[in-house]
């Protein structure tokens, strides 16, 4: 009888910590480079690297055979799970800005460059 009450208390004990894991405090963990739409929406072709470090930063990748493509990349994992993750590829061409695709809206004036 004292090992069923033993077994008893014991599984009651288990599954209470269990319970209580939904208490303890989990932090965000972001990593990359956090853009946003506004800073994206002052680039614009034909801007220089330089100018485009400038404005968004350095890129969190850098690809040692195509120094032409850039990668934004932003990841944040939520410490209750919720996942979030934005991505922005800048290319260049003669290392001119040339085009942006991912996750954020090119801006109605990006085909115009800045010295006109």
């Amino acid at each position: 009888m004292k090992a069923v009450i033993k077994t008893l208390c014991l599984a009651v004990g288990i599954f209470s910590l269990g319970a209580c894991s939904s208490w303890i405090y989990r932090i965000d963990i972001p990593q990359g480079n956090f853009l946003e739409q506004k800073d994206v929406d002052k680039l614009r072709v034909a801007m220089t690297k330089e100018q485009v470090i400038y404005v968004l930063g350095s890129p969190v990748a850098s690809n040692a055979f195509d120094n032409d493509t850039w990668h934004y990349f932003y990841a944040l994992k939520g410490g209750r799970g919720n996942n979030f993750e934005k991505q922005l590829i800048v290319e260049f061409k003669d290392d001119k800005l040339q085009d942006i695709k991912g996750d954020f809206d090119k801006s109605a004036e990006f085909s115009t460059p800045l010295d006109i």
